[in-house]
């Protein structure tokens, strides 16, 4: 702890050394108005600054205590006066001092100089942090925004189908205490091609916050400059956004890489092709024999985007019966978990599969509400630690 004194009692200011109990290099005391000053304007650093509110007198130690918040508005000043002169105080506080101390004839207050002075640096740290703490929450509120508005809001699908999706981003608690949403690195978009062909992709960046975030911006964006006839084989589009996203040190940089699942169904034939890059397969719901399938293995999960440029992908094909739905999601609905409890149990794949289940006869919409509201009870209260995506289409005859 640096400390700057000026005082206007030399013997006083060798018990005020005693009493901090700070080293010969820790505290620096003056009754020199010059030298002081010279100390405050200098390059030297203060955690705390102590002065007197009568040497050399009032007025002037008001204007040194103007001279030291303008130089030093950073640094909490603590001042020190007489009981008689305890009115005096008032300008100060006004003008932003941080703590006093009264200068009682017997010298008590000497038992307090070290916390008070403690107390204010806490004090000053403290409204630091709250202001780090809020321009960290604008900066991810102004980030996340960004991120919601490539989702897609109004899904058009052609006749005997229905498209539903949700994103739900994390939260983490910051410096003082309030939860922040996070900007994430999950993502998903569905949209129609001219022959009413469906594309359907959902993706997810590692890490989370900003860079994941980006990750995820990165590849909306190139993905909306392909061309149509680039989205007609699975594999061959994964493929091209790989090399592509190869190349940005956004995604790749310290390890980074992107899961995803993408996918093009031709409602003509109710055929279903996709490919998979490292990201989990799709599930397959046939509500009226209430069968569940996931439709891929771990061989056909391919590796991730933004690792090896050449990686190979793989077309796979499936069929979507009639009066069935296909799910395709993001890793942090399977892995919600109850905080607090000695074995680590996820809500898992099997979650995800009663829960669809359990919504056999609902609505589609209130089918995704209810994968979610089921995945959020399973944390029992402590709620999901990872952003998550869910992508619900149905085939209705």
């Amino acid at each position: 702890m640096r400390i700057l004194v000026h005082w206007d009692d030399l013997t006083q200011a060798e018990l005020i050394r005693l009493y901090l109990n700070v080293d010969e290099n820790g505290i620096v005391i003056t009754t020199d108005s010059e030298a002081f000053r010279n100390l405050v304007e200098s390059s030297q650093s203060w955690d705390a600054i102590v002065l007197t509110t009568s040497h050399p007198d009032h007025d002037q130690a008001y204007s040194i205590f103007q001279m030291v918040k303008e130089a030093r508005p950073e640094c909490p000043i603590v001042a020190a006066c007489h009981p008689q002169d305890v009115y005096r105080l008032a300008r100060y506080l006004t003008a932003g001092l941080r703590s006093y101390l009264i200068r009682d004839s017997g010298g008590d207050y000497m038992f307090l100089l070290h916390a008070v002075i403690e107390g204010a640096i806490r004090q000053v740290e403290a409204e630091l942090e709250r202001l780090v703490s809020e321009k960290l929450r604008q900066e991810i509120d102004s980030v996340r925004q960004l991120q919601e508005s490539i989702i897609p809001q109004n899904i058009i699908c052609p006749p005997n189908y229905g498209i539903v999706a949700r994103y739900e981003s994390s939260q983490i608690r910051v410096i003082g205490g309030r939860p922040v949403t996070m900007a994430g690195g999950d993502y998903y978009d569905a949209f129609t091609l001219p022959d009413d062909s469906i594309i359907v992709l959902v993706g997810d960046a590692s890490g989370h916050g900003m860079k994941a975030c980006m990750s995820i911006m990165t590849m909306h964006t190139l993905i909306r400059m392909i061309r149509y006839d680039e989205f007609r084989d699975p594999a061959h589009f994964v493929a091209y956004v790989n090399r592509m996203l190869c190349q940005q040190s956004v995604v790749n940089n310290e390890g980074g890489f992107i899961t995803l699942l993408y996918g093009i169904l031709t409602p003509k034939t109710n055929e279903f092709r996709w490919a998979a890059a490292g990201h989990q397969a799709p599930i397959l719901h046939e509500l009226d024999s209430d069968t569940v399938t996931v439709i891929g293995d771990e061989d056909s999960a391919g590796l991730p985007i933004g690792i090896v440029s050449e990686a190979e992908y793989e077309t796979h094909v499936s069929h979507l019966p009639s009066r069935a739905r296909l799910l395709l999601y993001t890793d942090g609905i399977i892995e919600a978990f109850p905080g607090g409890q000695e074995e680590h149990v996820e809500f898992g794949v099997s979650g995800l599969i009663e829960s669809l289940r359990s919504a056999r006869n609902l609505p589609l919409d209130a089918t995704l509400q209810k994968l979610f509201k089921d995945s959020n009870a399973f944390t029992q209260g402590s709620g999901r630690h990872d952003d998550t995506s869910v992508l619900l289409l149905e085939r209705s005859e």
